[in-house]
């Protein structure tokens, strides 16, 4: 596959996974976390903030891997 092919697929999964994680994340903090404290809700998103990194990471790292011989 060519690299700008990969990058216009690798773009759209990044738009498309951090408008649902976005979404996820809030829906969850607003039902698990009503009755919660400041500290609570702080230390959720600051983890929920992160975690959606990793499957980013893959993403990208797909995205610049060398083209392939063939």
């Amino acid at each position: 596959m060519k690299l700008r092919l990969r990058s216009l697929i690798g773009t759209i999964l990044l738009v498309i996974l951090v408008i649902t994680y976005a979404l996820v994340a809030t829906i969850v903090a607003v039902a698990q976390l009503s009755e919660s404290g400041p500290v609570a809700h702080l230390a959720y998103f600051f983890f929920s903030g992160f975690v959606w990194v990793i499957p980013a990471m893959f993403i990208v790292k797909w995205m610049v891997r060398p083209q392939e011989e063939s």
